[in-house]
């Protein structure tokens, strides 16, 4: 593993176990408040999360076991690339465009809108690869 500021890591506490996925319960806690990286991860939010992580085969995992969970700090910024920016130029652009096409401001403002509906299926679909790229390890 690289420097320990190059990532994200949560405490959290193992809800199962399955043959290659361990689920693991994030704490929210106060800390994250402070965390230079709230606006980057949704766990930042004042809730418990689910995650599955891959399990390594020389870990013998048990429900209940407090573990951490983390993830490369540049995996969170490609996600908020992904789920922020990405469809905010799409709306942007798309504006822009459908205005000097158009002139017609509400026309050109609900085709913004209505492309990220397209674009948000397109990321749904693509979840299970996403998965592998977005991947929470275990310390």
């Amino acid at each position: 593993m690289s420097n320990i500021k190059d990532i994200i890591q949560h405490p959290g506490i193992i809800e199962s176990v399955g043959e290659d996925k361990v689920q693991v319960n994030i704490l929210a806690q106060s800390a994250c408040s402070s965390c230079h990286s709230k606006g980057m991860c949704s766990v930042a939010e004042m809730e418990n999360k689910i995650v599955d992580v891959t399990k390594a085969p020389d870990f013998n995992y048990k429900v209940g076991d407090q573990v951490t969970v983390y993830m490369k700090k540049s995996l969170g910024q490609k996600a908020v690339f992904y789920g922020y920016l990405y469809p905010f130029l799409l709306m942007l652009l798309s504006l822009i465009l459908m205005l000097i096409l158009t002139s017609n401001e509400g026309l050109a403002a609900l085709t913004s809108l209505l492309l990220l509906v397209p674009y948000y299926y397109i990321l749904y679909k693509m979840k299970d690869k996403l998965s592998t790229t977005f991947e929470f390890k275990i310390l």
